[in-house]
């Protein structure tokens, strides 16, 4: 008797500490694919393409700047027939700013791009990481086989950083000038105009940093400060004209 209790207890104890041991390999896993920010998959092109929203079964899945985030709850959006499909199964991250959607222009590539055109584009990134779930990474251009962040990604990224600083830069250069009131109807076109002061039209310099294009914003004068160079009347406006006709 004594020797068959003693053989079922040494069964039982067995059995006892096979299923914990069982029980600690599989928790971690369980963890580590239940947390998105522990669980980084790899994607590969031809993979993330398999989740463009034609199967209805599996989710829709889209990259930008190679972070591949979740968007099923968005279905209506990017979904077949949605407007914003052409985004799913992909990274197609410079569409995102030059608003082409076919052919060449459904690529992750951000060559050519202004500061302030690649800083819009990771601002969309980071969009996707507060209202999507992120679910890990493309290999390819920002992200290499060990997912590892690529020269191309720090690249964009330190691009977008300097895009910032040029587009505080211009705010507050031209906090200090008081922008003209404008206005457009369709009977009498558009009009601008200054409350104190008179409309100039004045460079913008850190618009070709950021755009690559020079451009032009009108700001209000003091009629002492109008003879400071680079100011420019409204073709058709008088001097001192406080309201000037476009």
């Amino acid at each position: 008797m004594a020797s068959f209790l003693g053989n079922s207890f040494l069964g039982i104890s067995l059995i006892v500490a096979l299923l914990s041991l069982l029980l600690f390999k599989i928790s971690p896993l369980k963890s580590l694919y239940s947390t998105p920010q522990n669980f980084q998959r790899l994607f590969t092109v031809e993979e993330l393409a398999i989740y463009n929203g034609s199967d209805p079964s599996l989710p829709i899945f889209l990259g930008i700047i190679g972070s591949v985030f979740d968007v099923s709850k968005g279905k209506s959006h990017y979904g077949v027939g949605g407007g914003y499909n052409h985004f799913a199964g992909r990274d197609a991250s410079r569409a995102f700013v030059s608003g082409n959607f076919t052919g060449d222009g459904l690529t992750d590539s951000l060559h050519g791009l202004s500061s302030a055109e690649v800083k819009s584009i990771v601002d969309w990134r980071d969009f996707y990481f507060r209202t999507y779930t992120f679910v890990g990474k493309l290999v390819g251009r920002y992200y290499d086989s060990e997912g590892n962040p690529t020269k191309y990604l720090k690249g964009a990224e330190a691009k977008a950083a300097r895009g910032a600083q040029l587009m505080e830069k211009q705010k507050n250069e031209e906090a200090k000038l008081p922008s003209c009131n404008s206005r457009w109807s369709q009977e009498e076109g558009s009009e601008v105009w200054c409350d104190d002061g008179y409309p100039r039209l004045v460079q913008r310099p850190e618009q070709i940093a950021l755009t690559g294009k020079m451009s032009k914003r009108c700001a209000c004068f003091k009629e002492d400060d109008l003879g400071q160079p680079g100011l420019e009347v409204y073709e058709g406006c008088d001097y001192l004209a406080k309201t000037c006709r476009l």
